[in-house]
């Protein structure tokens, strides 16, 4: 594990996973790709990572879950979660297991190279306070139940009291902006 790189991408799109070093390449930055939980743990057996950007979702596998284990490996890399599914509950869990950052998709190079420059922590005070819509929190409280099921559509249709349908309508609609 003597070979450093700067940054290890952890997404199972390989279109935006190829974009996103190529980008960073052209800011003289180095990088590996893995698809999967696997892959990326076996990268961090040959290479010394300095930052890692992890999709919540990698297929079957959870990103949160990769967090941990990639800090356990590797106890300074600086982790980004990185989803398309974004809600509260998640960017919780996702800090309590070791990320500096949350961000949502779609997020470009130089979004992710600021996410890791703020090395300082955000306080209440320094964010502008508005309040959470109706559907928004409609939506965190599907993601969170989800979460709390494993993914499972079935479980949580049953926990919300709702048709197992229309949670999957509403699972594929794009989150609700604030």
């Amino acid at each position: 594990m003597n070979k450093q790189r700067d940054f290890l991408i952890v997404d199972d799109d390989p279109t935006f996973a190829g974009l996103l070093l190529r980008a960073l390449e052209r800011r003289q930055l180095s990088g590996e790709i893995a698809h999967s939980a696997a892959d990326s743990l076996q990268l961090s057996e040959q290479f010394l990572f300095a930052r890692a950007i992890i999709d919540l979702k990698l297929g079957a596998d959870s990103g949160l879950q990769l967090i941990r284990e990639l800090k356990l490996r590797q106890p300074d890399i600086a982790v980004l979660m990185l989803t398309g599914y974004s809600s509260i509950s998640t960017a919780v869990e996702a800090v309590k297991s070791g990320a500096i950052n949350y961000l949502c998709k779609p997020a470009d190079a130089d979004e992710i190279l600021a996410a890791f420059g703020k090395d300082q922590k955000i306080t209440a005070t320094d964010m502008d306070y508005t309040p959470i819509s109706v559907d928004r929190l409609e939506w965190e409280h599907i993601q969170r139940v989800l979460q709390e099921n494993n993914g499972n559509i079935s479980a949580t249709a049953r926990a919300l009291n709702m048709h197992r349908r229309t949670l999957q309508r509403k699972l594929q609609k794009r989150p609700v902006k604030h």
